[in-house]
């Protein structure tokens, strides 16, 4: 089972500096606490302009499928491993009855009881556009169409003003629209008596998409050209498209094109702050993406068409098919770091299409410039081990994107482990900002706002426990979290005393500024009280509060809990597939395949050493050869 972005969606932004979690109004906060950033604050319940479909459909793919699924049926990879349901809106039983306000408001505010943070990453208009996307999953283009047949044939005399106010379709649900369709209101006259059921759905949903940017002609319904796009003479390039199959598209060159219906120029530039000229042979690649005839559909790759950039930081894609509503990016690797503009859509009838600057920076492999805002660090008492996990918010300052190398493929080289640990491995942040993991490298590029890292690792358990935890960075605010019935000792440390937040006990220990290279000790006694964070429920040999697992309000401080179970959790459910003796545990070759797949995933997830991956995978081998 991979996990390589569970936290990811879990955590959300409430562990980065900007998004503290909440503490009850009776606590006092520790030292260099940092008032949380309020949910973001509900404008008008309808968008500024018409939602664009095809904008939502580009951020549901990358923000929403992973949990919701490609179709909207709650099926996405890392939603199936919550310890609650994902709301399946493809559905129409729970799609018709909501309404896309009530859509927006969930995505602006979240909802936690569903480890659902809010998208503060998206602009209003964005997450107006995706949601007005989601809304479409559960009626076909066939449905839709049908209802416009309807409509125009039972309302000959109707107009359709009202169905395109921003401000009242967006507070309807399309039980709403179909009553209104059946009785009428005080601006719209009933015109569906004679319908069916099934025929005031589809006219229903059809009147949805009135208050929809104009759909624009999916790609995959615009034929082939029969004649050459342009006199280039150059190779050309296949590239996937979405039935599978390959398509012959032209390289550009410099050479004169000719200009075809339906086709056009994609701009762009590098906007060069390493100090140093742009080599010759620097490549930029461009890369087109459709969401199908079906709006329903999640975007996908259809062209990818390398160039070369211009001295002057320019480069241009001539003859490019450009069929309203693709999407369209460019990417380039320099040193090793792969950097890509925003994505920009087709309009209808454009022919020319600009895409934002690439922003390239000079690298360095000198972290001590990042700047550490905020570390939490908890500790879970389990059966036989204490396991450990810090959240770290930080920022790049300087005119550089710092690259990093990673030990063993698990540990980061600015932010340690306590001594005597074993390094589990690491997750982002779903709202940290983008970096880039190539091979055994991370590259953060400069930016003010925070990025964020989850890091594990694992302790013996014992009745006394010596901490010494080094700080390779500065730290601006340190908190200490551990169960109930816990306590820690420590010049560094002020003891807060129990602190219950949301019904959740913890005892709570704050460290001010830690200068680079300092070392924070502490000696752990005690045991978790059985009311405790620890006491209640034990899943997989993972001890932790059933509170956590149902959801609660303590926003931050739930998220980060659930997270580090499902990790937990996980890695423990792999490690009793894959870390047994002898090679009576397996019946059947292909129960072997099973277990070296599982602990590739394993290894891939960065959540065991290469040492023991090498040494456990050799042993599977040997047990295949013999077996076959």
């Amino acid at each position: 089972m991979k996990l390589p972005q569970i936290i990811l969606l879990i955590l959300g932004t409430f562990i980065l500096t900007a998004c503290n979690f909440t503490l009850a109004e009776d606590i006092t906060p520790p030292p260099n606490y940092v008032s949380p950033t309020p949910a973001p604050t509900l404008g008008p319940l309808y968008p500024a302009q018409a939602p664009s479909i095809e904008n939502g459909a580009a951020i549901y793919s990358e923000k929403c499928a992973p949990c919701h699924g490609e179709t909207g049926m709650g099926d996405g990879a890392q939603g199936i491993q919550l310890s609650v349901p994902v709301p399946a809106f493809g559905l129409s039983e729970i799609a018709r009855p909501a309404s896309l306000a009530q859509w927006y408001t969930t995505v602006t505010r979240g909802n936690i009881t569903r480890f659902m943070p809010p998208f503060t990453s998206l602009t209003d208009q964005e997450r107006w556009d995706v949601v007005a996307y989601a809304m479409t999953f559960h009626a076909t283009q066939e449905e839709i169409e049908r209802g416009k047949e309807l409509f125009e044939a039972n309302c000959t005399d109707c107009s359709t003003d009202y169905f395109k106010d921003q401000q009242k379709i967006s507070s309807l649900s399309e039980v709403e629209l179909a009553r209104i369709i059946k009785e009428g209101n005080d601006e719209v006259k009933a015109f569906g008596e004679n319908l069916d059921e099934d025929e005031v759905w589809a006219v229903a949903a059809y009147l949805r998409t009135l208050s929809f940017a104009a759909a624009s002609a999916a790609s995959a319904s615009t034929p082939p050209p029969t004649e050459p796009v342009s006199v280039l003479q150059t190779p050309v390039s296949a590239v996937t498209t979405p039935i599978g199959g390959t398509a012959q598209v032209p390289v550009p060159s410099e050479a004169t094109a000719v200009s075809q219906p339906g086709f056009g120029t994609v701009n762009g530039s590098i906007e060069n702050k390493t100090g140093a000229n742009l080599s010759s042979e620097l490549k930029i690649t461009l890369r087109g993406f459709d969401h199908g005839a079906d709006p329903n559909s999640t975007p996908q790759e259809v062209l990818s068409l390398d160039g070369t950039v211009n001295a002057n930081g320019t480069f241009s894609f001539e003859n490019i098919e450009m069929p309203a509503g693709r999407i369209f990016l460019a990417q380039i690797t320099y040193e090793g770091v792969t950097l890509q503009s925003d994505f920009a859509i087709v309009e209808e009838g454009a022919s020319t299409l600009n895409l934002s600057p690439i922003l390239l920076y000079g690298t360095t492999n000198d972290p001590s410039a990042l700047v550490i805002d905020d570390a939490r660090i908890f500790f879970e008492y389990a059966e036989n081990e204490i396991q450990i996990f810090g959240a770290y918010s930080f920022r790049n300052l300087t005119d550089k994107t710092i690259v990093v190398e990673l030990k063993d493929g698990l540990e980061i080289p600015f932010i340690k482990s306590p001594e005597g640990t074993e390094a589990l491995g690491f997750e982002p942040m779903q709202d940290s900002q983008p970096f880039t993991s190539v091979d055994n490298n991370l590259a953060f590029p400069p930016n003010e706002q925070s990025y964020g890292l989850i890091v594990f690792s694992t302790l013996a358990k014992a009745s006394q426990v010596e901490i010494t935890h080094p700080f390779v960075l500065p730290v601006a605010s340190l908190t200490v979290f551990l169960p109930e019935g816990v306590n820690a000792e420590g010049t560094q440390l002020t003891d807060h005393g129990v602190q219950t937040i949301e019904g959740l006990n913890f005892q709570m220990y704050a460290a001010g500024d830690l200068p680079a290279g300092n070392t924070l000790t502490f000696t752990l006694s005690g045991a978790p009280n059985d009311t405790s964070t620890s006491a209640s429920t034990s899943i997989s040999g993972t001890s932790i509060n059933r509170s956590i697992l149902i959801g609660a309000s303590a926003l931050g401080l739930v998220l980060i809990l659930a997270g580090a179970w499902m990790f937990m959790r996980d890695r423990q459910h792999i490690e009793e597939n894959n870390h047994r003796n002898g090679e009576a545990e397996f019946e059947s070759p292909e129960e072997v395949m099973d277990a070296i797949i599982a602990l590739d995933d394993l290894n891939q997830a960065k959540k065991i050493s290469n040492q023991a991956y090498q040494k456990r995978r050799n042993e599977l081998k040997e047990i295949l050869k013999e077996m076959m």
